[in-house]
Formats: C-alpha cells, structure tokens, sequence
C-alpha cells in the first residue's frame, strides 16, 4: 500500500492515537464541533507542543472544522460567525502543523438560488487568510447543499477558481457521502478530478444507506451497502491520503485498514 491511511482520533493526545492504530496519519476535531466558541488545543503543552512532537513521531495531523461552519448560508447571523470560526480554525490549524484544515461545503435554504450559495463561497475564500490547505468536503443531504451533487460542486469550484488563494483550496472526497449523495462511485474520482483538478484528501466510510439516500450515517468498511470492490476501488484511485472516519476505536479502526491494505 502506497497511500499514507490513517483514521479520525481524540484529539487530547493525536500521536499516542496514532501509535495505537500503527499509523502516521491522523484526523481530529479542535474543540467542539458542534460550537461557536472557537478552537481548543488540548494536547499537554498547547499547539507549539503538539507541532513537535508530530514532527518528531512523523504523524501528518489533519484538522475538522466544525460542522456548524456555513460560509454559503443567506443568513447574516450564521454567515458572518461562520467565517469567523473558519478563520479561527484555520488559524490553529496552521499553528500545529497541519497539513490541512476540511470543511463541509454547506447549504442554503430549498427554495434560494444556489448561485448565491457559489457567490458567498467566493466571498469567503477571498476574506480567509488560508495558511494551510482548505479542503472542501462533499456531503451527503440536502437538495440545495452546495457540495453533495456534482453540477453544485463545480458551482463552488468555478466561483473560487478566479480568487487570488484558489492553489489553496482542495478537496477531500467522501465515499459514504458521494454514495449517499447520489453520486456514482464508479466514475467519482475522475468526475470530481474533472472539476477540481485534484482530491487532497479521502474520508473512506462505507455507508449504513442505500444510494442516493441522502443519509450521512458512516459504516466499517465492507459492513455497509457500498460494493465492497468499488469502495476499494474508489479509495485506490483517487491517490491521495486516508482518513478513515468508521465507528469504533483504535481495534475497529485497524481492523478497517487491514481490510483496506488486502485490497490494495
């Protein structure tokens, strides 16, 4: 296996995670992502700490930002925060050492014009000072979601294409949400390649749901109702790093990357 394959941990001690899964790739939330409140590090020591020591240890870190984060929103009171929390994130991010910062792609309401969604993107990207990579996540529901469906993601990727920072902005591919978003995983990669030009990152979940579910309900990899060939494939094509965000901890989690590396 060539691909660096790591999983999403606690982030109160990222690299002793790490070991306990036999991996040098790690993914981890700073604080709470259900919160407004800003970035936490709680590693012993702060962020000059935690930078070292995965230095040291040769752990990549990865950093979620919080799912309330909703930079194409209509609403001032969601849109403004929502900026400012990537902001902040981004910030601490880059404070660790991490190789980049994802974000969900957000969503408006039904019945707004998703050209708004795509213009409020551009506005973002241009107001973030981006210090490390964003990569920019598929989800999995919603009708006017700004990245579950193909024709929306290359929406969001025309209007940052023109921005100053858009050799910054990347992409991180979820099989269980481009499953759960209708999105046919035999032509993924090369679909969002088409739009992107790249895939920085790979969330690897299989899904608990049937396609086009819409339903965002991640599963151990072969346990879902992803073909267990495709996923694999899926995976192996796009070329990129693994995050694997599955149920379970470190035991569940090694045994998904030994599921994986048979099938590499």
């Amino acid at each position: 296996m060539t691909a660096r394959l790591g999983a999403h941990v606690d982030q109160t001690d990222p690299i002793a995670e790490a070991k306990a899964r036999g991996t040098d790739v790690v993914q981890f939330f700073l604080g709470d992502p259900q919160s407004y409140k800003g970035p936490v590090i709680a590693y012993a020591g702060g962020a000059d700490a935690l930078r070292a020591d995965a230095e040291s240890a040769g752990v990549d870190l990865y950093v979620h930002a919080p799912y309330l984060i909703n930079v194409a929103t209509t609403n001032n009171r969601l849109r403004i925060p929502s900026r400012k929390l990537l902001q902040s994130h981004m910030d601490a991010a880059a404070s660790i050492g991490a190789k980049g910062l994802i974000v969900h792609g957000g969503h408006l309401k039904d019945d707004e014009d998703p050209a708004i969604g795509f213009t409020n993107w551009r506005k973002a990207i241009e107001a973030t000072d981006i210090k490390v990579p964003l990569l920019i996540e598929n989800t999995a529901g919603g009708d006017n979601a700004m990245t579950r469906r193909l024709e929306a993601i290359k929406g969001v990727w025309a209007a940052i294409e023109g921005t100053a920072q858009a050799d910054q902005v990347g992409f991180c591919l979820d099989t269980c949400h481009a499953h759960a978003g209708g999105n046919p995983l035999e032509t993924i990669v090369e679909d969002i390649r088409a739009i992107t030009g790249r895939i920085d990152l790979v969330h690897a979940n299989d899904s608990r749901d049937d396609f086009d579910s819409g339903a965002d309900r991640h599963a151990n990899l072969g346990a879902g109702h992803i073909d267990p060939a495709l996923l694999a494939q899926v995976i192996r094509d796009a070329g990129a790093p693994v995050v694997l965000e599955t149920p379970g901890g470190a035991a569940e989690h090694t045994t998904d990357m030994a599921w994986l590396r048979e099938r590499w």
